[in-house]
């Protein structure tokens, strides 16, 4: 199976309607150009060389070039040979509300997107751990199983939004009990979720969710995103600020109460995220607490990357279209 290094390449592939644009209106242009001489003669005559066919294959060329170019950045790969693994690590879900109130922007450039960065250097530092994904709102999700693929794990949270799950709230126990479902059963230790939230909507069911993990021997971190005093919520639509049914710009506001007693039913630690580097090291020590197990897993130890293909090709196409004249052979004409 192809996977994609670089996926955020791939955007500029959009820019090709607008390069088509581009090209109806210098055919316009042309067609403008030739009235404003005004003799249909004279015009024949001076563009009697010029082949339109020719002209389209040059610009067709430039196209794929450009389409090459964009994919040979992104970097197609294939997996190679796969083999067994061992490490001494520990599996750690990490467990990400993606509630609009989460948009709210009393830590910049947004609590989501800094809970983003968190966990993407967070995963940097674990890599002999294997990790797995749970994002919720008004629903959990499992986004990912547990793995020692931090490539596929970091793609999917850097693609988390509202818009994933699209049932609002924030069910805090569903999402503690889909992460639950990740882990060996048969083992009661080896186990850590790390938990981001503003922990804004009450779940009564979280606190009896966290002690039955607990029980089972399941470390519960949780880290706190925004502010007590709390932030208006920009809609990311329409960028106005969201109200209630009164009119009034609704205020999100950190529930710190709640993470701190998931935390301690938890076995585990409650971290305000005031300083990213200090919430880091935190949590990173806090997790090499936990005893470690040997793990065996079969991991990709390498990919066949294919960029140089499309880009090799790009160039010989780019080549062509600079040598391809856009007049007619005079030879050929002659003849």
């Amino acid at each position: 199976m192809f996977r994609v290094q670089h996926i955020e390449y791939l955007p500029g592939l959009a820019a090709l309607p607008f390069l088509g644009l581009l090209f109806y209106a210098l055919l316009k242009w042309k067609k403008k150009t030739a009235a404003r001489i005004g003799d249909p003669i004279l015009v024949k005559q001076l563009i009697k060389n010029f082949s339109s066919p020719l002209f389209f294959i040059k610009v067709v060329l430039a196209f794929l070039a450009f389409i090459l170019i964009i994919i040979g950045a992104a970097n197609l790969q294939k997996p190679g040979a796969m083999e067994n693994v061992n490490r001494q690590g520990v599996d750690v879900m990490m467990v990400l509300d993606v509630s609009k109130s989460m948009l709210a922007r009393d830590i910049k450039p947004s609590r989501l997107e800094r809970a983003k960065q968190l966990l993407i250097r967070l995963m940097d530092r674990l890599e002999n751990d294997r990790i797995g994904l749970v994002l919720f709102a008004g629903r959990a999700y499992l986004q990912m199983p547990l793995t020692t693929d931090h490539g596929a794990a970091m793609m999917y949270i850097r693609n988390a939004s509202p818009d994933v799950v699209p049932t609002q709230g924030t069910v805090i126990g569903e999402a503690l009990k889909m992460a639950n479902t990740s882990f060996n059963s048969k083992e009661r230790k080896y186990k850590a979720i790390v938990l981001i939230s503003d922990g804004e909507d009450h779940d009564p069911e979280a606190l009896n969710v966290a002690k039955n993990l607990a029980a089972n021997g399941v470390m519960i971190n949780t880290i706190g995103v925004g502010s007590p005093d709390g932030s208006p919520i920009v809609d990311p639509v329409t960028n106005e600020l969201k109200k209630d049914e009164q009119g009034q710009t609704v205020i999100s506001k950190l529930n710190e109460a709640e993470l701190q007693q998931l935390a301690d039913a938890g076995n585990g630690r409650y971290i305000r995220m005031d300083n990213l580097d200090d919430v880091l090291i935190t949590m990173t020590q806090q997790l090499d607490s936990i005893e470690k197990k040997s793990l065996s897993d079969a991991e990709f130890i390498d990919y066949k990357s294919y960029f140089q293909w499309f880009l090799g090709l790009a160039l010989v196409l780019l080549l062509v279209e600079f040598f391809l004249p856009e007049r007619r052979n005079s030879y050929r004409l002659q003849a």
